[in-house]
Parts: C-alpha cells; structure tokens; sequence
C-alpha cells in the first residue's frame, strides 16, 4: 500500500474524477454558417462550472488493499451560476501503486449531448489538474480542448472549461 493517507487518497482521485465536469457547463457547439471551413479558425470558449458529488465508492480488485486495477467511482452534480445544469460520472484505476498513478475516464451528460474526458493522475496530485477533452456527441461532437480543476473540498470542485470547436 502506499504512503498516501486513505483521506487525502480519496481527495486526489476526487481532483481527478471530477475535473472533466466543466465540460457540461452548457456551452452551445452550434455549428459555423460559414460554407468554406478549410480556412477557419478554431473558436475557444472559457467558462465555468461546479462540480458537487452525489455519491462513490472504491473497487478493491485483487490483493487486498491498495492495488493496480483497484477503481474510484464518483458521481457528481454540475452546476452553472447556482443551477443544475447536468451531471458527471467518472472512473479511475490505479495503473501503478507506487508511486501511484491513475487513469481516470469521464462522461458528461447535458441535454444538448455527452462529451468525454481522461487523464493520467499521478499522486500526490497538484494544487490544479488539467484533464484532456478527448471528444462528444450531438453538439459536442466538435469538442476539444482542456479542463482545469480545483479542489473546493472534500466533496467539491471548481473548474475551469477552456473549449474549442
């Protein structure tokens, strides 16, 4: 097992399960009236979002304790200027033990379509966590960029979406 505190373990596979959240923070992808896109520029749009748990839980696979393919499930809450705007589930697996390091995958689902997002987390993590943007449906199906996040407490993050299409 390593060295990381149980507490601080679950905040930092927390950071990461949640930092993709502020994709849902309900950017419209509509796409450009432009007919000839050879010469256009990608548009980037910063905003940004509140991601607050609903519930997790941890898979312990294999040896008991801390181990490689051991998961972190969290759900979570988003939300734009105080109001719900979707919701987020993201999974990490421990791909190394020590020092640890996770591969973490979420989902965000908004009523204008679902976007992805991963990372590989090392622990412990940083203040801030940039998660990738690896790509969506419906009016997310152009979506590309970044998400910046930062831990709000035990059970809520910050985030910052940085967009492009």
């Amino acid at each position: 097992m390593s060295h990381t505190t149980k507490a601080s373990k679950a905040r930092y596979l927390s950071v990461a399960a949640g930092v993709a959240v502020a994709l849902a923070g309900g950017a419209a992808l509509a796409s450009s009236a432009s007919a000839d896109t050879s010469d256009r520029k990608p548009r980037t749009q910063t905003f940004e979002l509140v991601g607050k748990q609903t519930s997790s839980g941890e898979v312990d696979l294999g040896k008991p304790g801390t181990s490689v393919g051991d998961q972190r499930i969290v759900h979570e809450d988003l939300y734009r200027d105080g109001k719900k705007v979707g919701d987020h589930s993201a999974i990490c697996t421990y791909t190394q033990v020590s020092p640890a390091a996770l591969q973490c995958v979420g989902t965000f689902a908004l009523p204008e379509g679902q976007f992805a997002a991963q990372s590989l987390l090392h622990l412990p993590a940083p203040s801030s966590v940039d998660v990738a943007i690896t790509g969506g449906s419906g009016a997310y199906s152009t979506a590309q960029g970044f998400i910046r996040t930062v831990p709000a407490g035990e059970t809520e993050r910050h985030f910052t979406v940085h967009l492009q299409r």
